[in-house]
C-alpha cells in the first residue's frame, strides 16, 4: 500500500502495483475520517456491494481494506475533507479532485477507475449528462466507469442493485483479462 501526499493522515489511499480497479469515493465521511477506514459507516453498502459482486471472497470489514490489492483493488476519494454528506463540498473542491483522481490514476495505472456517485463525477469532470455504467472517456489510460453511491443516504440504489451494477464491472474486468 502506498500512501499519496495529498491524503490526510488519518485516511490513507489503499493502492498497490497492478490495480484491476481503483473505487474512488466522493470523500470520507466523518467517521470514515476518525476511524482512518473508506467507507466505515455501518450503513455503507460498499463492503457487502464488493463482495456479492464477486470482487472478493468473502466480505471484508472497513478494517480490512489493506487486504484490497491482494484482489487487484484500490481506494481513493477525490476529495480528502472529510464532511458528514457530500453536498457540503463545493464545486471547486470536486473539479480539483477530478485533477487529483487523474494524476493518481497515470502514476498507479489501474485498468478501471471506478468513481462512486455519479453526481459528485458530473461535478468533478464536467459530464452534466454522464450516466451510471461505463463511459466512453478514460482516466489517464484507465478505462472509466462511474457507480452508484453506496451510502445509505442514497435510497435509488439499494444492495441488490448495487451488487448487480459492481458486478457488471467486475465481469467487464474479468473479459478484459
Amino acid at each position: 500500500m502506498s500512501h499519496e501526499p495529498t491524503t490526510p493522515p488519518g485516511l490513507p489511499d489503499v493502492l498497490g502495483p497492478g490495480l484491476d480497479v481503483l473505487f474512488c469515493g466522493i470523500n470520507p465521511g466523518l467517521m470514515s475520517a476518525a476511524k482512518g477506514q473508506h467507507f466505515a459507516r455501518p450503513g455503507n453498502r460498499f463492503w457487502p456491494a464488493l463482495h456479492l459482486s464477486g470482487f472478493t471472497p468473502r466480505l471484508l470489514t472497513p478494517a480490512e481494506q489493506d487486504e484490497l490489492p491482494r484482489y487487484g483493488l484500490g481506494i481513493t476519494n477525490l476529495v480528502a475533507r472529510p464532511t458528514a454528506r457530500a453536498d457540503e463540498l463545493t464545486a471547486e473542491e470536486l473539479r480539483a479532485g477530478g485533477a487529483r483522481l487523474t494524476s493518481v490514476a497515470r502514476r498507479h495505472r489501474p485498468k478501471v477507475v471506478a468513481v462512486v456517485g455519479v453526481t459528485a463525477y458530473r461535478a468533478a469532470f464536467g459530464r452534466k449528462a454522464a450516466a451510471i455504467g461505463p463511459q466512453d472517456e478514460t482516466i489517464a489510460s484507465s478505462r472509466l466507469w462511474v457507480l452508484p453511491n453506496p451510502s445509505g443516504l442514497n435510497a435509488h440504489y439499494q444492495l441488490p442493485a448495487l451488487a448487480e451494477v459492481f458486478g457488471r464491472l467486475r465481469l467487464e474486468v474479468a473479459q478484459a483479462d
